[in-house]
């Protein structure tokens, strides 16, 4: 008979786990500059919330095929100061193109971008430089295990204060297809601005907080130029494409569409411009790890009229270009603030132990 939790150690963990997240703090401000306190070492390098990893002869990142010793992790990752995710392999992949454009990257000679997690056959990943570009796949599940393993990729690279960005699709509720949202605040299901966890048989829940600053420091870099509207919103999370979306083309469904309609004004009502599947786990996660991080998307269709989208093939592409635009000019601020953006040269991942790397590689299929 497999071991069972007692009500006991459940109990015990909630109390363990409310007391260990509980902070005088009064306002978000403060609250920020205490988790960014916990959560750093003092020469600003990602610190774990997690003394496990620690004791740990080997950490494997099983769904990157990469390991804590088996690769030099610092040498490979340490300079990242941006991690940008995305949902599918090929738009990262097509992203990590664009921003060596951007920035000037340079590959060695007779050398091209790599998928450096492919054994993983999960998600991709590819290094511009700075730039880690990464998949994380559809929903809040897929994107739960990338952010621990990043997360923790970010520690054992000692990287000092990344940002991460996700950039994705969205529908708009209110907002036509082709506007690019900065999400302003993630809410759930329910309109709470948290990610409910279930961790032991408890529920807790985790705020899904982004960083508002980073928000607006995006909307500005929007350009009247630009033939589209870039906005700043609340975005809606749900756990589910079809129903959870209010959608009435799914295999199935039990409400009408005034029902939908008036939960969709709803919605409006509360702020909400666009809906998608992501964001109150990236948000929820970033947050606990003192990231600084930002969710944009572009809208493919109005909700408001619709659930289908009928954009063709060509203004599809155009427009999930267009989150990616507005990505790379803040890219190229910050390095170009800080003098990062004269001369980027690429080389080659760095093995530290052969007999490892087999074995993460081993690892990691296995883990299919």
């Amino acid at each position: 008979m497999p071991p069972t939790i007692t009500d006991n150690q459940s109990h015990d963990f909630k109390a363990h786990y409310e007391l260990a997240h509980r902070s005088p703090l009064q306002d978000d401000e403060t609250d920020d500059a205490y988790v960014h306190k916990i959560t750093r070492y003092s020469d600003g390098t990602v610190k774990l919330r997690n003394s496990n990893i620690e004791l740990m002869d080997q950490d494997i990142l099983y769904h990157l095929a990469l390991g804590s010793e088996s690769h030099d992790l610092h040498e490979m990752f340490g300079d990242v100061k941006f991690v940008c995710m995305g949902g599918t392999p090929k738009r990262m992949e097509n992203f990590a193109h664009f921003m060596m454009n951007e920035i000037g990257y340079k590959l060695p000679a007779g050398t091209q971008l790599q998928d450096i997690s492919a054994y993983s056959y999960r998600y991709s990943m590819y290094k511009v430089g700075p730039v880690l570009c990464v998949s994380h796949g559809m929903g809040t599940p897929s994107v739960s295990i990338l952010m621990h393993e990043m997360i923790k990729l970010m520690y054992h690279a000692k990287c000092k204060d990344p940002v991460f960005i996700r950039i994705g699709t969205c529908g708009g509720v209110g907002v036509e297809g082709g506007t690019v949202i900065i999400t302003e605040d993630a809410l759930d299901g329910q309109l709470r601005n948290s990610h409910e966890f279930t961790i032991l048989g408890e529920t807790i829940h985790r705020p899904a907080k982004l960083d508002k600053k980073l928000a607006r420091e995006l909307k500005s870099l929007a350009s009247a130029d630009d033939p589209y509207d870039t906005i700043i919103g609340k975005t809606l999370c749900t756990n589910d494409f079809y129903e959870g979306q209010g959608r009435l083309d799914g295999a199935f469904c039990e409400f009408s569409e005034n029902d939908k309609m008036a939960y969709l004004e709803k919605l409006r009502d509360n702020g909400v411009v666009n809906i998608e599947m992501e964001s109150t786990i990236f948000a929820a996660l970033t947050h606990h790890a003192g990231i600084k991080a930002a969710v944009v998307c572009v809208a493919l269709l109005n909700r408001l009229n619709g659930d289908q989208v009928n954009a063709p093939k060509e203004v599809m592409h155009e427009w999930q270009q267009r989150p990616q635009i507005l990505v790379a000019r803040y890219i190229r601020k910050v390095l170009s603030q800080h003098g990062q953006l004269k001369s980027l040269f690429g080389h080659q991942g760095s093995i530290k132990s052969p007999r490892r790397f087999k074995l993460v590689q081993q690892e990691s299929q296995a883990h299919e």
